[in-house]
């Protein structure tokens, strides 16, 4: 099977081998893998499987072959607390070598059984000055194990992806001289004193709280307001964006009652700036799903992408790498059907843990233009902040230089 960037599929087989195929010969490049927890950290550098330590001990679960660099996975012996395998590949000595992924051509990653059977490959293209790349993802999902193709590139090289998986790559560390260590604390006695006779306590003064009202459940905003999404402790945890759009009120098919005979396809997509300036798009058209746990941290939820699901379409964004996003622009655009905005109704839902629900609706309807640009968030203080936009444009070429993004775009369609 043939997979394309984003895509997930299950596995039927417990033993995998999973090998990086290249044509250019020129990069040396070395494979490996990381046991990660469900915070996509690893517990230790026992985690760490690579050249220097080929075998995850003691479960010998995940081996790397030191002749061919293929990752060896057996599932039946994963630990409980591992949640994913995430398997990557780097250049040596890439930036000493001024060598970098945009220079391979015809790469691919194969995921094979024991027994040589074929489970699945994906091509790995599109790459630029990343330097390290997380070819793809092996998690629990419900009590079994899929394949994820996340083809997600990093600049940094290998000490990058450590970082990401939260393994300290110093060579060494190493005590200042002539440090002693800082004394014991002292031990306070809490015992009282058998020749002081207890204190008189005053009885307590009852103060009666004036009734506070709870948070409101959710929120309507309205065009050019700005709302602020509070952090729970310091982070955000995940936010997801839903665009959903009339229901059916018959049996006749989703879009019949609305649009008669001729369907719509209604996508939700969205534009991205990182704070290293990294710009992109997140959309179906294209087979840009986008990453959840790697730059940029924003993923399509790819299992709707022609708008049948009454549930509509959501984008998920990693609150806890918020700090790296500097704004998304969510917009959607009519693929196929008219552009009848007015019958559609399109309302979009922001939701993060410990907020109530962000709601925007699409009701400007007076357009026939296919694409709109829906809401903006912007990393204001470590947090995100959502703006109504609800703007029509042409194309996606005049959104993006209406909102000044910097991205050249071509006619696309959907496989």
């Amino acid at each position: 099977m043939e997979i394309r960037k984003g895509q997930k599929i299950p596995l039927n087989e417990d033993r995998l081998v999973v090998t990086f195929e290249r044509n250019v010969t020129a990069l040396e490049i070395d494979t490996s893998a990381f046991l990660l927890g469900a915070d996509v950290k690893a517990a230790s550098d026992n985690d760490f499987i690579f050249y220097g330590h080929p075998i995850h001990q003691p479960s010998a679960s995940v081996i790397y072959s030191e002749v061919d660099g293929a990752i060896q996975i057996f599932l039946e012996q994963i630990p409980r607390n591992v949640e994913r395998i995430a398997v990557t590949a780097t250049i040596y000595e890439a930036d000493k070598r001024k060598q970098n992924f945009g220079q391979l051509t015809g790469a691919s990653l194969k995921v094979k059984s024991f027994t040589g059977i074929e489970i699945a490959t994906f091509k790995l293209d599109n790459f630029t000055v990343e330097t390290a790349i997380v070819l793809c993802e092996i998690y629990r999902h419900k009590g079994t194990w899929k394949l994820n193709a996340t083809g997600a590139g990093f600049k940094g090289g290998l000490a990058a992806l450590c970082k990401n998986f939260g393994i300290d790559v110093r060579d060494e560390m190493t005590a200042p001289p002539n440090v002693e260590p800082p004394p014991p604390p002292k031990k306070i006695n809490t015992q009282r004193k058998k020749s002081e006779p207890p204190k008189k306590t005053s009885p307590p003064i009852k103060i009666t709280a004036p009734p506070v009202e709870p948070p409101p459940k959710r929120i309507e905003i309205k065009k050019g307001q700005k709302v602020n999404i509070k952090k729970r402790g310091n982070k955000l945890g995940e936010i997801t964006i839903n665009l959903n759009w009339s229901q059916p009120s018959a049996s006749k098919g989703f879009f019949a009652d609305i649009f008669g005979s001729k369907a719509i396809d209604l996508d939700i997509a969205c534009l991205y700036e990182l704070q290293n300036g990294e710009i992109g798009a997140i959309q179906a058209l294209g087979n840009l799903f986008g990453s959840l746990n790697y730059p940029p941290y924003i993923e399509l939820d790819g299992d709707d992408r022609t708008g049948s699901v009454a549930v509509g379409e959501t984008i998920r964004v990693n609150g806890n790498h918020v700090n790296e996003i500097r704004r998304i622009l969510i917009y959607t655009f009519i693929y196929s059907g008219a552009a009848n905005w007015a019958e559609a109704r399109g309302v979009v839902t922001v939701r993060c843990p410990d907020n109530p629900e962000l709601i925007v609706r699409m009701d400007d309807y007076g357009s026939n233009l296919r694409t709109c640009a829906i809401a903006l968030l912007e990393n204001v203080g470590g947090t995100l902040s959502v703006e109504k936009v609800v703007s029509f444009f042409r194309d996606s070429k005049e959104m993006d230089d209406a909102f000044n993004w910097g991205l050249r775009w071509t006619v696309g369609r959907k496989d």
